[in-house]
């Protein structure tokens, strides 16, 4: 009985090692100085773990077509965030933002997109982990100051006397 749990508790870790190894940081591939929006055309999507991953074909001023990967949070984060796995499909036109590949490559992280109906969604980007650390955000997204309504003033933390 002991040696059956040994087995089954190495092969588990063997299965999960592929798994694991697959996701990686934000920092490790792409480059947050590197801002892109897309325009362009779903060509595939594969809903799987660590990443999504979606295809889309984007046209460049000569009307040149290009295919470009764009690697999307968890499937987890993703329902989290209100998608569906049948909520992108081939053939629809989609805007995606967020930052290209350190290598240049026609490979980017998304962290929106804009859907061609102009609904908005997170893309539960593996950058949002970073800018939960406190790291300085890239300039696609700078941190909004909270506003006040016009001519109110800030409410003090002060006590009241």
């Amino acid at each position: 009985m002991r040696n059956l749990s040994v087995c089954a508790a190495i092969t588990a870790l063997l299965l999960s090692a592929g798994t694991a190894s697959a996701h990686h940081a934000f920092s490790r591939e792409f480059d947050e100085s590197k801002p892109v929006t897309l325009n362009g055309t779903v060509t595939k999507v594969q809903w799987a773990a660590p990443h999504v991953m979606t295809y889309i074909d984007v046209k460049d001023s000569a009307g040149k077509i290009t295919n470009w990967k764009v690697e999307m949070g968890s499937p987890t984060a993703l329902t989290k965030a209100g998608w569906t796995r049948d909520k992108l499909k081939v053939g629809e036109m989609v805007t995606l933002q967020g930052w290209q590949a350190k290598n240049g490559a026609n490979f980017a992280n998304a962290e929106e997109l804009t859907m061609a109906n102009g609904e908005k969604l997170s893309a539960a980007s593996s950058y949002d982990s970073i800018k939960r650390e406190g790291v300085a955000t890239s300039g696609s997204k700078t941190p909004k100051p909270q506003s006040n309504e016009k001519g109110t003033t800030p409410k003090s933390s002060a006590p009241k006397y």
